[in-house]
């Protein structure tokens, strides 16, 4: 079972990663958000920030799709998420294996169009 702290171990093992203050976790690469804390809401009441819940990046639609359906007890989506290449995902239904290789291909899909520094 996986939690915040081994997001937060994992995103910062990975070159160019800046944590951007949160109530949660956030973590950018290129200013670009590639996992973070599900802030939800419900109607009614003050936004909620998850630390149990991740918003992960997964680059389009089709993989989006493969994760919903293919393991809807570990990946999910709500209100507002659903135009967006994003799962949410329940830190409790994936060891840290997994999730080591969520995160890493998420930055992995950030990271690829930076501009590399020159030699």
């Amino acid at each position: 079972m996986a939690d915040a702290a081994d997001v937060r171990r994992i995103a910062l093992s990975l070159p160019s990663v800046e944590e951007i203050p949160s109530a949660g976790f956030d973590f950018r690469v290129g200013n670009k958000g590639f996992v973070w804390s599900y802030p939800e809401r419900r109607p009614g009441e003050r936004r909620r920030i998850r630390t149990d819940i991740a918003v992960l990046y997964v680059g389009d639609e089709s993989e989006r799709q493969a994760l919903l359906l293919g393991e809807p007890d570990v990946f999910f989506t709500a209100h507002g998420y659903e135009d967006w290449p994003l799962v949410l995902l329940r830190l409790d239904a994936v060891d840290v294996d997994r999730l080591e290789e969520l995160v890493t291909d998420a930055w992995h899909m950030r990271a690829a169009n930076l501009p590399t520094s020159p030699a």
